[in-house]
């Protein structure tokens, strides 16, 4: 099945649609982003590292019986997704403050929650992504009230099928952000799971694994994705691991 007109450009990712209405094809681009797009650079092979760490988790997740956008991975930079109609909101889980937290809140970084936190926030880069709650949602109809409870919960499951992976790799999941979006009325996880998204610390160390590189100027971005990669078991051609 090949890809035909392009459809949607995202800051790391492009979609095309394909000779089957019910089949797009989601393609990880080596761009990337940080601040909404203030920042940006190219990263040879992240692409393809994120096609091969997204579909790693994805499938993780639906063994864990959670439904996923994800069809199968085609190419090394490309995938076969079910079209979905996307919710305005993304849903971010917390095991460890950092970030925007502790921005927001001034609490210390790098403690470990009693709890994990849920966090609503708009999606809207010209807005910077602002925080809401279930009330704004309900309001603006975002979503319904029987959605909103089912995003809290899919969150948390899927945060309690992560959190375990990571550890056993001796990875710390610190935090992530999970997209929805509608297929046959049902509530699906879509966008990505990979280093762009989430928080991911060494275990020991506790040093930054993930898109902070960029944002923070660390260097060695590519190099902690496929350490990160590798930890995982995720299996990908010698020669992206060899790349760097």
């Amino acid at each position: 099945m090949q890809k035909q007109q392009h459809l949607y450009s995202g800051k790391a990712k492009s979609i095309y649609a394909t000779s089957d209405p019910a089949v797009w094809v989601l393609e990880f681009r080596d761009d990337a982003t940080a601040f909404n797009g203030v920042k940006k650079a190219s990263l040879p092979n992240k692409g393809a590292i994120n096609n091969y760490f997204n579909a790693f988790l994805m499938e993780k997740l639906a063994k864990a019986q959670i439904r996923t956008h994800l069809i199968k991975r085609i190419s090394d930079t490309e995938s076969l997704v079910s079209p979905l109609e996307m919710l305005p909101v993304e849903c971010v889980i917390r095991n460890i403050t950092a970030g925007n937290l502790c921005k927001r809140l001034g609490v210390l970084e790098g403690v470990t929650l009693e709890q994990p936190i849920f966090e609503f926030f708009l999606k809207n880069d010209a807005l910077g992504d602002p925080m809401i709650n279930e009330d704004h949602i309900r309001a603006f109809g975002w979503a319904s009230a029987e959605e909103i409870v089912l995003l809290r919960q899919l969150t948390f499951q899927i945060n309690e099928i992560l959190t375990p992976l990571f550890a056993a790799a001796e990875l710390l999941l610190v935090d992530f952000k999970l997209e929805f979006g509608r297929l046959n009325g049902q509530l699906v996880l879509g966008d990505e799971i990979t280093p762009d998204g989430c928080r991911i610390w060494d275990a020991k160390t506790c040093e930054p694994l993930d898109k902070d590189r960029f944002r923070k100027d660390l260097g060695q971005v590519i190099e902690s994705y496929l350490q990160v990669a590798k930890r995982l078991g995720i299996e990908m051609p010698a020669a992206l691991y060899h790349a760097t």
